[in-house]
């Protein structure tokens, strides 16, 4: 049962159509890759499913539920969470500190009751610290958790990344080029997380154009060009699409 459902989507920007007519399904419990040249439309497509973008037309729908025109916040909230290419960790705050901030959707405390330190809010704290330590040692960076996490390797910065985005407890996470400014040593552990995140149960859609990376771990593939879907099949299939390889290597 497919647990993210887009139907034929639009998003035009003036006189460019960002993304053209896509239709695709992510079923629970896979991992879905998004492949395509430059400008294709991935991040776009990206945006537009999580609302940092409002759609011209079509729809998505996630657990059998529209969301497309919803507030980003809401929609995580529903579940869905996601990183960017670009590492966005917050600098002078610890390892720990930025996982913990992930957890903010699902605490109950406020603004004032914070700054009271009511006697339920330490509590409240205290079980997102606890369960955001759980998040280090599950992607075995717990050594770093008090670490300023601006001062980590770029692969360990990618990992905390990915544990802020669990603390939000998704159902599916989009990851949006993870292997981006990894050596290969770090792409090949960034491949091994992905995987352990999808064997908790999460459904993972990501972005990504190291293809090794994208052939060894996905269950199914989708190429975009130009705005367009031009494919949609398991790894073996896309690698041997003849219309994929022109779009990669020209004719």
């Amino acid at each position: 049962m497919a647990l993210l459902e887009v139907s034929r989507l639009h998003k035009k920007f003036g006189g460019l159509h960002a993304v053209n007519d896509i239709s695709f399904g992510v079923e629970k419990g896979a991992i879905k890759a998004i492949i395509g040249p430059n400008g294709a439309g991935k991040t776009t497509l990206f945006n537009l499913i999580t609302g940092a973008l409002a759609a011209n037309s079509g729809s998505v729908r996630f657990d059998g539920r529209r969301i497309e025109g919803r507030k980003p916040h809401h929609i995580a909230a529903a579940g869905i969470a996601r990183t960017f290419q670009t590492i966005k960790l917050f600098h002078g705050m610890t390892t720990l500190e930025n996982v913990m901030v992930g957890r903010h959707l699902r605490s109950r405390a406020g603004f004032m009751a914070s700054m009271l330190k009511l006697p339920w809010t330490l509590k409240e704290e205290k079980r997102i610290r606890a369960e955001s330590m759980q998040l280090l040692e599950l992607l075995e960076i717990a050594a770093y958790a008090d670490v300023d996490a601006a001062g980590l390797a770029f692969g360990q910065q990618r990992a905390v990344e990915f544990a802020r985005a669990l603390a939000l407890e998704p159902r599916l996470l989009l990851l949006d080029e993870p292997a981006a400014g990894l050596n290969m040593q770090e792409t090949l552990e960034a491949g091994r997380l992905i995987t352990r995140i999808r064997d908790l149960g999460i459904t993972v859609l990501l972005v990504e154009h190291d293809m090794s990376l994208v052939m060894e771990i996905s269950d199914e593939i989708m190429v975009l060009s130009f705005g367009q879907k031009i494919a949609e099949d398991v790894p073996r299939a896309i690698q041997d699409n003849r219309e994929v390889i022109t779009i990669y290597l020209g004719e």
